[in-house]
């Protein structure tokens, strides 16, 4: 996938300052390659909670908000995340207090 078509996919207007900085998320990211597409399928999957991935503007990496809707829907959205994170064994770090998560990258 082109980087402007993820930008695009993920609810940016691509520019130069958003390719660039999606490119420094690539290369921060172990093992993007193996789970670029997985990332998008969950941005698909947590849109329907009001959860969303994004590009963080204070670390090179994807983060994934949680929507702070009811207590249920909140729950559905953690297990998403958890789920993803177990199966393509992807290592996320989720922010003390927040309902926030950086993906850090592929693990073996």
């Amino acid at each position: 996938m082109q980087r402007d078509a993820m930008l695009t996919q993920l609810g940016y207007k691509p520019n130069d300052a958003l390719l660039n900085q999606l490119e420094k998320i690539e290369k921060n990211t172990i093992g993007y390659e193996k789970i670029r597409k997985h990332i998008m399928d969950l941005h698909d999957a947590l849109k329907v909670d009001g959860s969303f991935v994004a590009m963080s503007n204070s670390n090179d990496y994807f983060k994934i908000k949680v929507g702070e809707l009811s207590p249920e829907i909140m729950q559905d959205a953690h297990e998403k995340i958890k789920h993803f994170s177990e199966k393509f064994k992807v290592t996320i770090n989720k922010l003390e207090n927040k309902d926030t998560y950086y993906i850090i990258g592929f693990h073996h």
